[in-house]
């Protein structure tokens, strides 16, 4: 399967992609630090990150508690609106049905993310909820950026996770 990249190539501004997808993996490296999968995420609007976040589903008991639920509520919160309009969401993996759907919910713009998931991704890799045209909403989806850096996160968590 192909994985849709930015079809306009002169829109790539490559540097603040990459730049707001080291804040992610930074939010998803704190998710490590306490036991949990290492996923991070950042909501920027404006040039400005208005909502970080990263998993806290076992610390929280809350299946709900992935990276992007925590960054689109402390950014919503930040704009004083549920809806997140021309904003965008940085992830460190392929945002899963779950997430997908609040980002269709909050109506963010575009979701930049690093590593595809190929279990669970909604936003091409299995499912693509964020693009859906039956959807009142859609976001542009851009994939691949920092991939390595993203994958190898999970890989090593998942990898001492099998040593101990």
């Amino acid at each position: 399967m192909k994985y849709k990249r930015r079809s306009n190539l002169s829109k790539i501004n490559i540097k603040t992609d990459e730049y707001y997808l080291k804040e992610a993996i930074k939010e998803a490296k704190k998710a490590a630090k306490i036991d949990e999968v290492p996923v991070g995420a950042v909501v920027v609007c404006d040039n400005r990150i208005i909502g970080r976040g990263y998993n806290q589903n076992i610390k929280l008991n809350d299946p709900t508690a992935h990276a992007e639920v925590a960054a689109i509520k402390k950014a919503a919160k930040h704009l004083g609106n549920y809806r997140l309009n021309n904003c965008k969401i940085y992830v460190t993996i392929e945002p899963c049905a779950m997430c997908a759907g609040a980002i269709v919910w909050a109506r963010i713009s575009e979701v930049i993310f690093g590593a595809y998931d190929e279990k669970a991704g909604a936003c091409g890799s299995i499912f693509n909820v964020v693009e859906n045209k039956k959807l009142n909403h859609r976001a542009k989806v851009v994939s691949g950026i920092l991939e390595k850096e993203c994958r190898a996160l999970l890989q090593d968590f998942f990898r001492k996770k099998r040593k101990r």
